[in-house]
């Protein structure tokens, strides 16, 4: 029953209100559903709930996905890889490799110079496949996926 829409009385009302009004919950009986949203948008498996004496929920680790998933995937992996020069997949390569690497490393293994390099990472980021997260020193890149 704790899957689908249900109604739930809060075991402390006087607890309940003033942890919503706080914003520390949202409202009472929501939240094993958006357990369950949220475990389904990462690819998990849903949720089990049970209740005896006590109240537990046991998560599901990434073991495999689904295999419409892993075939949508591989699609969507296909028709990015359709769109790219060779040296933005021999970039996305090295910074799977190395997250840290610097527009001089690309230069060296990619064999362009800086300035290409600039551009081909402005075009893989406008792709939405890379980011670049914290600051230009001290920062790293992070290989993403664009979804439509």
């Amino acid at each position: 029953m704790l899957k689908t829409k249900h109604t739930s009385q809060p075991a402390n009302p006087l607890l309940a209100r003033p942890m919503y009004l706080y914003g520390s919950i949202e409202q009472v009986g929501t939240g094993t559903e958006m357990m369950i949203e949220k475990c389904v948008e990462q690819g998990l498996r849903s949720p089990d709930f049970e209740q005896n004496t006590n109240f537990s929920v046991t998560f599901w680790r990434n073991g495999e996905k689904r295999e419409i998933e892993a075939d949508l995937e591989k699609d969507l992996e296909k028709d990015l890889e359709k769109d790219l020069s060779q040296n933005q997949k021999k970039i996305l390569d090295a910074i799977k490799k190395n997250d840290r690497i610097t527009q001089q490393g690309l230069s060296h293994i990619i064999g362009i110079n800086e300035k290409n390099i600039r551009n081909n990472l402005s075009k893989l980021k406008a792709k939405g496949l890379i980011e670049r997260v914290g600051h230009d020193k001290g920062g790293y890149w992070k290989v993403i996926r664009k979804r439509d």
